[in-house]
């Protein structure tokens, strides 16, 4: 699943059934204009070259969009392993995700 933020009023959820990845994508866009855009978009924020996105508004942005019959599970899957591997916040509500930027400087 990757999260996009190709511009200031355009972020999408994309690759929704591919539930083995989750990245923040960013177009050519500054890190404050993208963090401006997830908030916007109620997805989450940026904190420096990290991505935090919210768990809840993740999945009701995906969970629409899915075409596997098992993705309810795959996400349970998902958010176990970020737990697992210390990418959720203490209370769940976030997951810490990896954030490529074709944005130069």
């Amino acid at each position: 699943m990757i999260v996009e933020v190709l511009g200031p009023d355009d972020v999408r959820v994309v690759d929704v059934d591919d539930l083995r990845r989750l990245h923040l994508a960013l177009g050519v866009v500054e890190v404050d204009e993208a963090d401006a855009a997830l908030r916007a978009a109620g997805l989450g924020r940026l904190d420096g070259e990290t991505g935090h996105l919210d768990v809840a508004a993740l999945r009701a942005a995906a969970e629409g969009q899915a075409t596997v019959a098992d993705w309810a599970a795959g996400w349970d899957a998902m958010l176990a392993y970020a737990r697992s591997k210390g990418w959720s916040s203490e209370d769940g509500a976030s997951l810490q995700v990896h954030v490529e930027s074709a944005a130069a400087g």
